[in-house]
């Protein structure tokens, strides 16, 4: 449930803001400049969250699979992507601000790493998803 819920609020979180949040305020009037503005600050926030939660993602998979998991294992490759696309856009944020290229791009690998991983089975289950029981 852990699992499920974090990849939720990360992966869910870093494309709402993109595809859902900052075209709505586009087309309410705000300033071009205002919205670079607020893309710039809630940006940094979600990805240092998605690293809060990869890293939380990290401790379930090597609980459930064991710490090779992470290594051999597709999600645990995935998640370690996530992991450095998080370091770099930091990175990148901090050294030379002014490359907003590399920064969406390190955005980009994060995102597409999350949904990569939406696709794979939660640990622990086999691969299957768990029925409720009435």
């Amino acid at each position: 449930m852990l699992w499920q819920l974090t990849q939720m609020l990360w992966v869910g979180g870093l494309w709402l803001l993109h595809l859902g949040l900052l075209p709505a305020l586009g087309q309410i009037g705000l300033a071009p400049l205002l919205i670079d503005e607020i893309s710039t600050l809630l940006s940094a926030l979600l990805v240092a969250f998605a690293a809060v939660c990869v890293a939380l993602q990290v401790l379930v998979l090597i609980q459930s699979e064991g710490l090779q998991s992470v290594w051999r294992d597709i999600r645990g490759q995935l998640l370690l992507m996530a992991m450095y696309a998080c370091a770099m856009y930091f990175t990148v944020h901090k050294l030379l601000p002014e490359a907003q290229r590399w920064q969406l791009f390190s955005y980009l690998v994060l995102g597409f790493s999350g949904l990569l991983l939406v696709l794979q089975p939660v640990p622990g289950w086999g691969g299957r998803v768990r029925q409720a029981h009435p």
